[in-house]
């Protein structure tokens, strides 16, 4: 006699993705917090975080910011430091050009993408105003919107390109604050070096050269790593 089949039991369903946690929300809000300090120049990085103000200021308990900072430590924008609390990021040198390291083939992947894929003229308006809206920031030195236009410039790329995973994989808020902290120091023909690499990529993408629009990407980040090359020590921190 043969042993009957076993009863299959029924998969359970998934369910759908749960909403935001309370915490995962302070997080949120205090990285947005963070970031658009840091872009204005109210925070800056190595600055202590005060928590009764950030918790006056965004409206959160202690508990929800505290689990807000430990969040953010793993994501590398604050330092956590026993008995000092909390500080933004700072970064010596090393550990920028280890940033851009690890970000130029993200970064190239993303011009390459957006070269290959820029094929409406739906996508090349996209481009030109952001491109666009870079230029106006850095003619009127403004710092908060540049910072906040370069980030748009990346995130349209990446739409263009159709590839969703490399804004997951890119590390854009670390990239903000290195460019924060060493914003005091930049000469006026250092940021229009960098600001003039922008025409250059978007140039390659709208006329769909992913070849040429790899290579613009390239030497926007031998131009950043000349810039980092050449700036004063004061500009880097090795502690906080």
């Amino acid at each position: 006699m043969t042993d009957s089949p076993a009863t299959l039991q029924p998969i359970p369903a998934i369910a759908p993705d749960a909403a935001p946690s309370a915490d995962a929300a302070a997080s949120d809000k205090v990285a947005e917090t963070i970031l658009q300090g840091i872009r204005a120049g109210t925070f800056a990085t190595g600055q202590h975080l005060v928590e009764p103000d950030l918790m006056r200021r965004l409206g959160i308990s202690r508990g929800s910011l505290r689990e807000a900072l430990k969040r953010l430590a793993s994501e590398g924008i604050v330092t956590l430091t026993r008995f000092r609390g909390a500080y933004i990021s700072a970064f010596d040198r090393k550990t920028v050009f280890d940033l851009l390291q690890m970000l130029e083939p993200l970064f190239c992947l993303a011009g390459r993408l957006a070269a290959e894929h820029c094929d409406t003229p739906e996508k090349v308006a996209q481009v030109m105003k952001v491109t666009a809206d870079i230029e106006e920031a850095a003619r009127h030195h403004n710092r908060a919107v540049y910072m906040q236009q370069r980030r748009n410039f990346y995130a349209v790329l990446i739409e263009v390109g159709g590839n969703r995973e490399l804004s997951r994989a890119m590390p854009m808020a670390r990239t903000e604050l290195f460019r924060a902290q060493i914003e005091s120091a930049l000469s006026e023909r250092q940021r229009q070096m960098h600001a003039g690499g922008y025409l250059r990529i978007a140039k390659a993408v709208v006329e769909r050269n992913p070849a040429t629009a790899e290579r613009a990407m390239r030497k926007h980040f031998a131009s950043t790593h000349k810039i980092i090359s050449e700036l004063p020590d004061h500009a880097f921190s090795t502690s906080i």
